[in-house]
């Protein structure tokens, strides 16, 4: 294989706990975008062997992630690699998902897109709408999808048709560090935890703890939609693709942030911001160096790996409602690019990253619990300490979480919009009052032009 940093132009079990969620969508006062699942049977795909007189092909792949994750990858294209020799693959990671996102929309349009490439959030529909992937219905016998419950396959269908596979299911959690808890003599949070206890958590921890650490290391994107589910009926979105919150919702979030900047839990502005974007590894929390963090369950074993050895724990996050506002929900989706000049050997890729048990076996929970139940069968007795934990808290999110709507065309600007305007209330440039006007307004525009 080939390993590059940037687009080149194109050269020529969980069974049970995806029925639990059925269960809830059927349950919950929110509709579900069609809960029903397609047939679940006994379909894993196996593998066909390549003609002996194949034409060497080359194909380009690009995620994001970190270099525990790019290692993983390279070791599970490998095998691809060695079942397809004439396949190549040329590897194209990047840091964080707005890395690669930036540089989509010019590829796509300039041709040199990758075969293959991961996708989160609203991008599958947008650019599924667009005519940028191919549509999943076309390579169907490379690329099996019957093992694919329809909810888990929402975000990425446009019109009954299916632009994309999700990677697994998580769930956004709070992670402690309970060894600094406890050297900090500061009370481990509880079942009815509150938003003010978060608050006087936070501030006491950083008063407490010393050496630099503070008491919540925060990225607002990987906790606003779970604030917003738990104070309104469908959080931040509703079913129609509209705004499901106002502005004194958004309000809430920013005052108790704002009590933690004065009260020390959070730290300087400055250090706020400078980590909007990082990767686990280089956060506060995964560097030993914060008590709290909002994180993607998926991701406790990156945040865990760089604390010293620190008890690292995953609950619920806080609420002043008795709705968790957690959902689960794929974590990434694989798709292809329509303008791709080999659509059946990207198709085996993806199927390969899915489907196949020897990168099942290395891959593992990486990039969420396994949908395809065959897979997750492989995975599980195979997760270690922390992905165990993750799955376990997942399920526990299965049985009481809630069942969100998906991102819809236009909400690609969240996370750049939102992090905008917290940075200006944080620093006195806005008062939360109206940085929350102006979250509502930019935001419901843009999902207007959607």
């Amino acid at each position: 294989m080939r390993r590059t940093g940037r687009s080149i132009a194109r050269s020529t079990a969980w069974a049970g706990g995806v029925a639990a969620l059925l269960v809830l969508a059927a349950c919950s006062n929110t509709p579900a975008a069609d809960p029903t699942p397609d047939d679940t049977g006994d379909d894993q795909s196996e593998t066909a062997d390549p003609p002996a007189d194949a034409d060497p092909v080359e194909l380009q792949i690009s995620w994001w992630g970190n270099d525990e994750r790019a290692a993983i990858m390279a070791e599970a294209i490998d095998l691809f690699e060695d079942k397809y020799p004439h396949i190549t693959v040329v590897e194209q990671p990047v840091g964080s998902p707005d890395d690669l996102f930036n540089r989509l929309p010019t590829d796509f349009a300039s041709n040199t897109a990758p075969d293959v490439f991961a996708l989160g959030g609203a991008k599958p529909q947008e650019y599924g709408a667009a005519g940028a992937l191919l549509d999943l219905a076309t390579v169907s016998q490379q690329l099996p999808t019957d093992n694919y419950p329809r909810f888990t396959t929402t975000n990425a269908t446009v019109d009954g048709k299916l632009y994309g596979l999700p990677t697994g299911g998580n769930a956004i959690g709070l992670l402690i560090n309970k060894t600094i808890f406890e050297a900090a003599g500061v009370e481990l949070p509880g079942e009815n935890f509150t938003w003010q206890d978060f608050v006087d958590t936070a501030n006491e921890i950083s008063e407490k703890a010393g050496d630099g650490i503070v008491g919540l290391d925060l990225r607002i994107q990987d906790v606003l939609g779970t604030y917003t589910g738990q104070i309104t009926e469908t959080g931040i979105y509703n079913w129609e693709g509209q705004l499901g919150v106002d502005a004194s919702h958004i309000e809430g979030w920013f005052d108790i942030e704002m009590q933690m900047i004065e009260g020390g839990g959070l730290p300087d502005p400055t250090v706020v911001i400078e980590h909007h974007n990082v990767t686990p590894d280089q956060t506060l929390f995964g560097t030993g160096r914060a008590a709290m963090t909002f994180s993607y369950s998926n991701q406790i074993a990156a945040y865990a790996a760089g604390t010293g050895g620190a008890e690292v724990d995953i609950v619920l996050p806080p609420s002043d409602t008795p709705v968790s506002g957690v959902a689960a929900l794929p974590s990434q989706f694989w798709a292809i690019a329509a303008g791709t000049d080999h659509p059946e050997e990207a198709a085996l890729l993806v199927d390969w990253l899915l489907n196949q048990p020897e990168a099942a076996s290395i891959i593992k929970a990486d990039r969420g619990l396994p949908f395809n139940p065959d897979t997750l069968a492989i995975v599980e007795p195979l997760l270690g300490t922390e992905d165990a934990l993750a799955a376990a808290y997942l399920q526990k999110v299965l049985e009481g979480g809630v069942v969100a709507p998906p991102q819809p065309a236009g909400g690609g600007i969240l996370n750049e919009l939102t992090q905008r305007i917290e940075s200006d209330i944080i620093f006195g440039r806005t008062t939360p009052a109206d940085g929350a006007a102006q979250w509502i307004q930019e935001l419901g525009d843009a999902l207007a032009a959607g």
